[in-house]
Formats: structure tokens, sequence, C-alpha cells
């Protein structure tokens, strides 16, 4: 039996060399529709690896609350519109509104507010534009972060609004090439701060930054947020640039007065109009159905405390994530239908060309047939051609498709990600296809009637 199968596969390998051209016209729909269906897969992986890398650096299960920036004079339209003076007071996004939301809102297991501030950093004369973040350790927590050296910011250093940072990656490979750097001092701003830690170096794509307006962490430097509310910025207080000619200050026109005693906000243009004492509020919550019903909870409180005055946007960046993820999926469910249906084109072209092949070899169906060979070697011959064809058309395609899905990676920017899983499944699909279809053209040559087939001209 095993011998009979042998020579029927080795008569199959010389009909197939023997018509080089035909075989290879006939296995094109199956090199093509291998070749897409890899080369989609590997683009459909690429897009939802970068996606779940987005969720991991907007964090799981946050809801992210930023302060509405008013317009300041400056910036009144051409048309003339003057900024309402009767505008509702409203305090802004401030510490009280975390405590507020830490107290009144249920199922928040951590929160974090920042402070942002745009400066520079120097050291041995060099300077470089960073900035400086205001936080609390759950920072670190939400955010994923790690310490690659050195401590994080103790209760007293929080407390007490000690001089104290964490620098990221970058800042400590441009300041500190050949030296450690816990325990040096570093000039941010107009302000010394003595470095207790350093982060590990954080890997984001461009991507990732244009897409949802990431900074790079790593040129960042981390202060307790005591210390910069004390040293640096506290836009809870009113500075002498708040206050008009007449000695009052009106912030953005809320009639609220303050006697400002302090200086120490020269890194922030005087002019602006950014009353918020917080830059960003980021809020985890515990079950991701929650999520919706959070937020809206905290819209509703901070619209409460700020009486009325909606000067602060929500967002759920990792549902806005999923969704672009499930819009992704749809995509790569029809561009892998186009390249099953290449698939499938190949396989009907296998057949015509088999049912041709038929056509042409009547008379060497009949010889083998009066020779003593059974109509299931005829079968036999005639699958193991078809199959052939399938098999090193799907072969050629897995090396085109990992091809194609380099070069989209490499010139196009595209990240693509070739799983074993697509390769073993358009592979074993090619050689199903080549299966299914050569069994009719088989079974047409094996009905043949060895006189008539002897005679056919």
């Amino acid at each position: 039996m095993q011998k009979k199968l042998l020579a029927n596969l080795f008569i199959a390998i010389d009909a197939v060399f023997a018509n080089k051209l035909r075989t290879l016209l006939t296995a094109l729909g199956i090199i093509f529709g291998v070749a897409a269906v890899i080369a989609m897969l590997a683009i459909g992986n690429g897009a939802q690896q970068e996606i779940l890398e987005q969720i991991k650096l907007v964090g799981v299960n946050n809801i992210v609350v930023k302060p509405i920036i008013e317009q300041t004079e400056e910036n009144i339209s051409e048309e003339g519109d003057v900024p309402d003076e009767k505008k509702k007071f409203s305090p802004g996004l401030t510490t009280k509104d975390v405590k507020s939301i830490q107290t009144t809102v249920p199922g928040i297991s951590n929160i974090s507010p920042e402070i942002l501030l745009e400066t520079h950093v120097i050291k041995n004369g060099i300077r470089r534009s960073a900035k400086l973040v205001g936080v609390q350790p759950s920072y670190f927590e939400l955010s994923d972060f790690s310490l690659a050296e050195g401590v994080m910011f103790s209760e007293i250093q929080l407390e007490s609004g000690a001089p104290v940072c964490i620098i990221g990656s970058s800042i400590a490979s441009k300041f500190f090439p050949t030296e450690n750097p816990l325990g040096k001092s570093i000039k941010v701003g107009p302000r010394w701060l003595k470095i207790i830690g350093v982060l590990k170096e954080r890997f984001i794509s461009e991507s990732s930054i244009s897409k949802l307006g990431i900074r790079d962490f790593n040129m960042d430097v981390y202060t307790p947020m005591q210390t910069m509310l004390i040293r640096y910025i506290n836009r809870d207080l009113v500075t002498k640039g708040m206050l008009t000619q007449r000695g009052v200050s009106i912030r953005g026109g809320r009639g609220f007065f303050m006697i400002s005693g302090s200086d120490d906000s020269e890194e922030e243009d005087e002019t602006s109009a950014n009353y918020h004492q917080l830059d960003k509020l980021v809020i985890q919550v515990g079950e991701t159905e929650k999520l919706n019903a959070t937020a809206e909870i905290i819209s509703r409180l901070l619209e409460r405390r700020h009486y009325g005055v909606v000067d602060f946007e929500i967002e759920i960046p990792e549902l806005l994530l999923k969704q672009q993820q499930r819009t992704n999926d749809i995509f790569n469910y029809v561009l892998g239908a186009i390249a099953g249906i290449s698939l499938l084109v190949g396989g009907i072209g296998i057949m015509n060309i088999m049912l041709a092949s038929v056509l042409e070899r009547i008379k060497e169906i009949g010889l083998r047939l009066s020779l003593g060979a059974k109509k299931t070697d005829i079968v036999n011959q005639f699958l193991f051609e078809a199959v052939m064809i399938s098999v090193s058309g799907g072969l050629i395609g897995v090396m085109l498709g990992v091809g194609l899905a380099y070069m989209v990676s490499e010139f196009a920017d595209i990240p693509t990600i070739v799983s074993a899983t697509s390769i073993i499944l358009s592979f074993g699909v090619a050689a199903t296809v080549g299966l299914a279809f050569g069994i009719a053209p088989a079974r047409k040559a094996a009905s043949q009637d060895p006189i008539t087939s002897l005679r056919y001209e």
C-alpha cells in the first residue's frame, strides 16, 4: 500500500515539474491569499498590541479630570467679544476636591492629583527644558512606574514640602552620565532639589505620544505635591500678577478677593487665567462596570462644589481605547474575510486547472488504467498534484506574507506582529483548499473508461 502511494506521489511530482509555468499560475491564488492573511493579521496584531500598550500608559479603570482653562483678555475674539465680568465664581480644581471625592464617592481604589509646571533643568552649565510634576506616591502606582534606584518620598518629605525630587531616566543620563545622581542636587527652575530616586526607563512610541497626548515621562522631574505648592506655584493663592491697577483681584472675572503673599510662581505667566490649583486628577475605579456611573457622580459632585460652573472635563481613556480596539477588530475581520476570499478563489483556480489537466491527460489516464492501475491510484495521483500545488503555494505565500509585514513595519511605520497562529492557520487553510478542490478533478479522472481514453484524440 505504501509503495503504491509513493509511486503515485512520484508520478504526481513528475507531472507538476513537467508543467512548471502552469503550476506557478495555478498556485498564484494560494500564494497571494496566504500572504494577504499573514500580512493582514500581522497588522491587526500590531494595532492591538499598540492599543494595549496605550491602555497601560493611561492606566486601567482610570477616570481623568482636567481643568478647562479660561481665555485671558489677550485672547478676546476678533469680533470684540468681551469676557462676562458677572461670571459665576468657581474655586477651580483644588486639593479640596480630591478630599471630597475620596470621602464621598464609593468604589474608588486610588486617586492621584498632579500639578504640572513647564520649566528647565540646569546642572554644570547644561540647561534643558523639562517638566516639573507635583505628585503624591499614588501617582507612581497608577502610572505603573517603578524606581531603578533610590527611594520613594517619605511621609515627612510629603508633609513638610521638602526640596527633594525623583528624576526620569533621560534626565539622569543627560545630567549625570558618569556619576550616580542619588544624593546630588539639581536646579529645577529657580529652586535646588535633592535627588532621592531615579525612575526606570519608560518606552513610549511616537504614535502614543501624538494620539494620547502623553509626554515623555523620561524627561520629567517629580517632586512632592506640597513641595510644588510651597516652593513653586499655588494657583489657589493670588499673586501680584493677578492684581489689577485698582489693587483688586478678579480671578477670571469671578470677583474673588485675596491678598497675595508669594512671588514664587515666577515660572507661570502672570497674565494666565488658569486659576485651577491642579492640572490633572486621575481617579482609579475598582470595577470596570462602574466607570461610567462613577464618572457621572464625580461630574455632579465637582459641578456642585464649583457652584454650577463646569470648568472641568472628564475623560475615560480606557473606554475610548477599547472602542478603538473594537473598531480595529471589525476592520481586521473584514480584511481577514477578503484574504479568505483570495484563498477561495485560489482553490477554485486549482480545481479549474486540474479539470483541464484531466482533459489533456486522458490518454495517460487510460494507459495507466489498462496497465492495471486502480481508480484509487488515479484519485491519489491527482489529489497529490492538487495538494502539492496548494502546499508549495502556501509556503511561498508564508514567506511573502512575512516579508510584506516586515516591509509595512519598516517603511510605513505601522507596527506589525507576525504570529505563529496566523502562519499555521493560513498554511493549513491552503492545504485544505488544495485537498477539497482536488477531489472533483481526481474523481473525474478515475471515472474515465480505459478503452475510450486510449482512443481519445
